[in-house]
This record gives C-alpha cells, structure tokens and sequence, in this order.
C-alpha cells in the first residue's frame, strides 16, 4: 500500500508542512509575524510530523511499477508501463521484439519500424501513424525518446493487429494483451458435500501462486493467460465455502475462494486441476473421483495442518549456508527476453553465490543445482532438516533495477498452538534474525552502489522455513536483461551478499 495525502488546506504541499520562513520568505514577513502557516506551530511538532511521514513512506515502500502483460503462442512475457501527459504507454519495439523479427530507426522526429515484412511509420508528437502506407490513429500522440518509440497501451487493439496480422485482444484497464486464441478458461463446480471440494478445471495447465488468508484463499495467476467468466462472481450453496471471485490487477488474474474454515488447494490432471478443500478432508490417499492429485506445488497449506512427506533424505553433512535457486523444471518462473528464463538465471546466482560463500569458509548447499522440479514445501523441508544457520532464496527480474531483499511477512493474529509448530508461522522465532540479516546485505549492496530495497512479503518458502531466511531478487542496473547473465554483474552482486553473511556468522550462530 502507498501512503499519500490528499490534505490541500493552507500550510500543506504534498501532505508535508510548508515553511515559509526556510523557503524563502524573510523573517518579519507578514506571514512570519502571525499569519496561517509554519511559525504557528512548534518546531517539536513539525519535527514529529515530519517524522511520523518518512516513517509511514517506509513502511510503504514504493508503489509497484505498472506493467502489461503479453501473452501469446510462443512466449508469455510482460513490459513496463510508462505515463507520459498523463496516459499510459509502452515500448512498441520491446512489445515485438519476442514475438519477430523487428528492427527500428529514427530520422530526426521521425521513428520507422519493420517487423517481419510490416513496415510502420511514426512521427513523434503526431496522433496518427501509417502501417503498410494505410493510416492508423493512435489516439494520443506517438512519443520518441532517446530513439525508443512509445505507443498508448490503448491503442494497441487496433494498432497490432495491422502489424502482426492476426487477432488481439487488450484488456486496457487490468494490462494484459492476449495474442491470437491463446486465452486459458476454466469452470468451477464443487463436488460433494460433507466435506465440500471446489473443483477448478482449466483448458490448460496452470502453476498459480496460492496463499492462504483469514476467510480466503488467494490464487494469483501471474504467467497464464487466464480469463474469467462471464460473472466475476461464482456462488456455490456451501456454507463452508459459498463463493469465489475473479479479479484482474496490474498484469495479473486473482481467483479467490471464499471460506468459512481453513482450506488448502492440491493440483491434478497435469495442472489442469486445482483442488479445494476443508483441512478436514479424508485420509490422504482419497481423491475426488475422476481427479489424479498430485502434492501442492506453490501452496500455502492452513496453519496447523502437519507439514507434506519431505523429499529425498537431504545430505548427512551439515550446511551452515541453503542457497535455493527459485523455480525449475516446468516452472520456468518469469520470461525474462525471448531466450532467457528466471529459472536459469537463478542456478547461475546460486552457484556463483555458492563460490562467493565457501570462498569466505561458509559451507553451503545449492538446493536445486539442476532443471528440478521441487515445491515450495520440499524446498522448505530441505532447509529445515538441514539446520542450516541461514537460508537465502534466489529469483531473477526484468523490471527495476539492481537488487531487492526480502523477509516473511506472517499472517497475522496466527500462533503456534498445541506441540506442532504452524506451517504458515514456522518462521516467526527467528524473523527478527532474518531481518538484520537482511539489512546487512541491503547495506553491503549499497557500499558498492548496487540499487536496493528492503522488503516484507509474503514470499514462499519464507513463512515455512525455521531458521533465518531471507530471498534476494535480481534486476539488473539497467535497460539490457542479458547483464543477468553477465559474470562480473553476479559476481559483484553475489560477493555483497557473500561479504554481508560472513560479517553476521556469529549471530548466525552455528558452525561454518
């Protein structure tokens, strides 16, 4: 959430108090010698106030960046959303470049493209374009900046489908655009009664991130294109579970089931199939007929309910350091460029970071050294079975720059209770840990003038590991991805973060 005022009384701009003797204004001056504003109030107070307002920016942190997804049948992928005069608008040669061959250049104000064999022809300031000699209006002007040609995202429904010759489907307000008949559509419908089930079915399989929140279960559809129907509402006569919501947000669609007692999601069918049931579901290996259940992947299972069977026996020795690269095997995580996947950017971290470590005596365990298929949970168990003093997660992003820590951000009002720690909670103990561990790396980051943040989320496996846990996310420090891949970027990166975990050892306690 960001935190903005909207206060317009005298004295306010931008919801900080206005000094109009240290703007400018002499002392002496009318409105120093009583009139409203700053010398009205005490210095103690507006110092309070000030306070009070950077504390409440950081506590927010900076409003998400705007984006459009792009779905299509070749690749999934999403762009930044630029506001120029107070519209919304987008790279037309980063929107092509994944889907064709494209090429571009300016003479003077004016910015040609060639796409496949399409030829586009733009003016900058101009509201109208022609595509193959025929006039295309955009309906607000076409802008060039440093030769990169900016189109409105609105006009992009009439404009692509000219260019790349085939349907296109934009839903303007929620940024995502849909390329072709890609769209994936599914049903709900629950089966039985005691205890209910909800059954999703899709056209297509699916790898939402799921998480559980007091009444609800959220299912977050970041990389499918998933449609909704035709009501945004389903209700399903079920006291325990009577409906479920379809939403889309900034590049995303967001189911949400409805309940009144806890429930977790299973998948099936190859990702065509999600679950959802009461935790008091029968014995674990009943399904639902006609349903194949897998275990979950990207779960947050309800507080209380015992932790899945871990996988294979992790290794005898002990590791001070788990470096787990996110994603693998068929979840390729985001689609950085049209040759370049979070999944393989991520080893890549891993391991580097993994050289970084044990360079400074730290022993350390890449969790997933290869294109494998682990779960949130597995990953989790892995750590915790280990006992490993720290346990950094590793992800890979186009948008923003430089790097992005991460903590657990726990569900709130939820305790341990009775002898079994709670899945969801299991991290509670040691976030304070994680946090400073966290801002050791942010401020190594820094020394080295690498742009960071420090933030909270509810970013699984955080919540489910017990010891300290911290998640990293790598953007690189300007316009090109491929630095992703550059050795000398992941290793200035991986050598802070290196550098800032062997500093904090002792707190970490243990033995490297």
């Amino acid at each position: 959430m960001r935190w903005t005022s909207r206060d317009k009384s005298p004295g306010w701009v931008g919801g900080v108090l206005w000094d109009g003797v240290r703007a400018g204004r002499p002392r002496g001056s009318r409105r120093d010698a009583g009139a409203p504003g700053f010398s009205r109030y005490p210095r103690s107070a507006v110092l309070l106030s000030a306070l009070f307002f950077i504390f409440l920016l950081i506590l927010s942190g900076a409003a998400p960046e705007k984006r459009l997804s792009v779905y299509s049948p070749a690749v999934n992928y999403s762009l930044q959303v630029v506001e120029r005069g107070g519209h919304d608008y987008v790279g037309l040669f980063e929107l092509l470049e994944p889907l064709g061959k494209v090429s571009a250049k300016t003479e003077g104000s004016r910015w040609r493209l060639r796409y496949n064999n399409v030829e586009a022809d733009f003016q900058n300031g101009k509201s109208r374009a022609k595509v193959q000699n025929r006039e295309a209006d955009l309906g607000e002007v076409f802008v060039l900046e440093n030769k990169r040609g900016l189109v409105p995202v609105g006009s992009l429904s009439s404009l692509l489908p000219r260019i790349l010759g085939g349907l296109v489907s934009l839903h303007e307000e929620s940024g995502r655009l849909f390329v072709g008949n890609i769209a994936t559509h599914f049903t709900a419908s629950l089966a039985g009664d005691n205890p209910p089930r909800l059954v999703f079915h899709f056209t297509a399989p699916v790898n939402p991130t799921i998480a559980n929140e007091p009444g609800a279960l959220r299912m977050t559809f970041s990389h499918e294109p998933i449609v909704g129907p035709a009501s945004p509402t389903l209700t399903f006569g079920s006291k325990l579970i009577p409906s479920a919501t379809y939403r889309e947000s900034n590049g995303n669609a967001v189911v949400t089931v409805t309940s009144t007692v806890p429930v977790m999601a299973t998948f099936g069918n190859d990702g065509r199939t999600i679950v959802v049931a009461t935790t008091s579901t029968p014995a674990k290996n009943e399904t639902t007929p006609g349903i194949e259940t897998t275990p979950p992947t990207a779960v947050t299972p309800a507080p209380a309910v015992p932790a899945p069977a871990p996988p294979p026996a992790p290794p005898a020795r002990r590791y001070f350091a788990v470096v787990d690269a996110s994603h693998g095997g068929d979840d390729h995580g985001e689609t950085l460029s049209s040759s370049l996947l979070e999944k393989d950017v991520t080893v890549a971290l891993a391991r580097s970071l993994r050289q970084q470590l044990e360079s400074r005596g730290i022993s350390t365990l890449v969790l997933r050294d290869s294109d494998a298929n682990l779960s949130v949970d597995q990953r989790a168990l892995a750590a915790n079975a280990d006992h490993a003093a720290i346990y950094i997660a590793v992800h890979a992003a186009s948008n923003g720059h430089g790097v992005r820590v991460y903590t657990a951000l726990l569900p709130f009002g939820e305790d341990d209770r009775g002898p079994f720690r709670s899945w969801t909670t299991a991290q509670h103990a040691s976030l304070p840990l994680s946090q400073s561990t966290g801002l050791a790396v942010s401020s190594e980051l820094q020394k080295r003038q690498i742009p960071v943040r420090s933030l909270i989320a509810p970013l699984r496996p955080l919540n489910n590991v017990t010891g300290p846990a911290i998640a990293i996310e790598v953007a690189p420090q300007g316009p090109d991805v491929t630095q992703l891949m550059a050795p000398d970027y992941q290793q200035l990166v991986t050598s802070a973060v290196a550098t800032a975990i062997a500093a904090t050892r002792d707190q970490l306690g243990g033995t490297p």
